[in-house]
């Protein structure tokens, strides 16, 4: 099963400026090197947490790098996630390795589902720039595909919608629960999921390709949180975070 709600409340509610503007923090906030070949002793909740400030070019966002250290926070004090099950990837950390790129974006969501087994909590969350493109596979209904932006987007290209889906959805097993918060223009539906949720007639909308390409889990749940419809943009505040504990199962 694959849900994901639509709706504007991202763009009203996720950009509350709170009045205590967190101070920078350079610690790192990953306590030691992933590897996709140490699955079998990670942990069952695991999470990977983007915030992109393109701090070197003219789009520069100035409150990722404080969403994404609220929630590691947050997973860690009210969900019970472990340091170590936690990857953060911004520009502020030393390690070449856990800088938001294109390739290490890729490489952490594939650490995120790989050998994922029943009982696991996976969380992905994103803080960036969003975009969209022609659709050339006729695989999407408005005919646009959906994209996050790493910070090397301008060189190595933008991570569209399909490639999401096929790298943390799909790979999904049953009794896997995958949630994805992201907070960038034209989300709606970044992951590809099967069916959306439209709050303002409070039904579910079929979102499955026109072209029938497969889309679905593997039996798992993946639920997608955005922060605007695919059509519209998400301002920017030097805190953008917005809790969503009381909407969490995990």
């Amino acid at each position: 099963m694959q849900i994901c709600p639509r709706g504007n409340f991202g763009c009203n509610i996720m950009k509350k400026i709170r009045n205590d503007e967190i101070s920078p923090n350079k610690r790192s906030l990953n306590t030691k090197p992933f590897s996709l070949s140490s699955s079998s002793s990670r942990p069952s909740r695991r999470a990977v947490l983007c915030g992109v400030s393109y701090n070197k070019g003219k789009f520069r966002l100035k409150g990722t790098i404080n969403d994404v250290r609220n929630m590691r926070d947050l997973l860690i004090n009210s969900f019970k996630f472990q340091e170590e099950g936690i990857i953060v990837l911004t520009e502020e950390e030393k390690d070449e390795m856990y800088s938001p790129t294109k390739k290490n974006i890729q490489k952490a969501l594939e650490w995120l589902v790989n050998d994922c087994r029943k009982g696991d909590s996976l969380v992905f969350y994103f803080s960036g720039h969003g975009l969209r493109q022609p659709d050339f596979n006729n695989d999407e209904t408005d005919g646009f595909d959906e994209t996050i932006c790493p910070v090397d987007f301008l060189k190595e290209g933008m991570i569209i919608d399909n490639d999401i889906n096929s790298i943390i959805v799909k790979p999904l097993k049953e009794g896997v629960t995958l949630h994805a918060i992201v907070d960038a223009c034209h989300s709606g539906t970044i992951l590809d999921l099967e069916y959306v949720y439209n709050k303002y007639q409070m039904t579910w909308e079929d979102n499955r390709p026109p072209s029938g390409a497969r889309k679905a889990t593997d039996g798992g749940l993946a639920i997608c949180l955005s922060a605007c419809q695919d059509n519209q943009l998400a301002s920017d505040t030097s805190v953008r975070f917005f809790f969503f504990d009381y909407i969490f199962i995990f």
